[in-house]
């Protein structure tokens, strides 16, 4: 006769990770759309801003059947990070730092239809940091083997322990883990700015191709902008910042990131064939 007891006892352990986590899991209601949330900080809610709703009202639903409203206090369209204000009562859940092994167990705690909701995969994918394709610095690749629908994106992502080491959210053919280290870097930022800071030369660019490698022609100038105010102007073609060539326009973007509001680079240009050098303080991107 096979013995179930080390199934059973599986099972025992996952059923008291789940309802360990439970009690900071929120429905989040935007306009026509239904999501997971989950406590932060008492009064704050993080939730996935892919699922969040451009306008209207937000409310939260607990466990318990009521519903309380929520105000936006922040969202982040890059690292698929929203953060909800809202008066529950609910204790936080506590965030691991800790990024989860290739092929460990892994279970989101969510809910769906307004019900609580578990699922059980595998640790699919740990790796480095990487880059969304809005542009938001992920702090590590964690992806899961497990299926979701839209209502548990925002989830709790938990290692067999109960650790929870990220939000869950739905990427392209796959479920994503916005790790904890990216929610702790990016909702302080969120909870005192309501937006992140991000970089802004104030220039529209467009990539061409030169003898000695690439290069970026301004094709239009915000004249309130840094590059302006350095003496940049249309029709210049960026070639080299700090020294450095030029690699591409995205590559340029890249290093708009928010630690570089406020630094001053060299920008070498070319203008009507002869090579001229500005020095550009980075401002702040206008909210769009």
């Amino acid at each position: 006769m096979t013995d179930l007891a080390p199934l059973s006892s599986l099972s025992s352990a996952l059923a008291d990770v789940v309802a360990r986590a439970a009690p900071s899991i929120v429905t989040v209601h935007s306009h026509r759309s239904r999501a997971t949330g989950f406590v932060w900080k008492p009064g704050l809610i993080i939730t996935a801003d892919e699922t969040l709703a451009d306008e209207g009202e937000v409310e939260i639903g607990l466990a318990d059947g009521r519903t309380v409203a929520a105000t936006v206090a922040g969202r982040d369209h890059t690292t698929d990070i929203a953060l909800l204000r809202a008066d529950t009562g609910i204790a936080p859940a506590k965030l691991s730092a800790a990024v989860p092994a290739l092929g460990t167990l892994a279970v989101v705690v969510a809910t769906d239809r307004d019900a609580p909701s578990a699922a059980l995969g595998l640790v699919s994918v740990s790796g480095k940091s990487w880059r969304s394709l809005r542009g938001g610095d992920i702090d590590a690749r964690i992806e899961l083997g497990v299926r979701l629908r839209d209502s548990q994106q925002g989830g709790l992502a938990l290692d067999a322990s109960g650790e929870a080491f990220g939000m869950a959210v739905l990427g392209p053919r796959r479920v994503l883990v916005i790790p904890a280290a990216t929610i702790e870097r990016v909702a302080p930022q969120l909870e005192a700015r309501g937006r992140i800071a991000r970089g802004y030369l104030g220039v529209g660019l467009q990539p061409v191709r030169l003898d000695d490698g690439m290069g970026a022609m301004v094709m239009n100038v915000d004249k309130a902008g840094p590059s302006a105010a350095a003496g940049i102007r249309q029709g210049d073609v960026i070639v080299a910042v700090n020294g450095q060539k030029l690699s591409g326009v995205r590559a340029l973007q890249r290093t708009l990131g928010p630690a570089s509001v406020g630094a001053v680079v060299d920008v070498a240009v070319h203008r009507g064939g002869e090579p001229v050098s500005f020095k550009v303080t980075i401002g702040e991107r206008p909210e769009a």
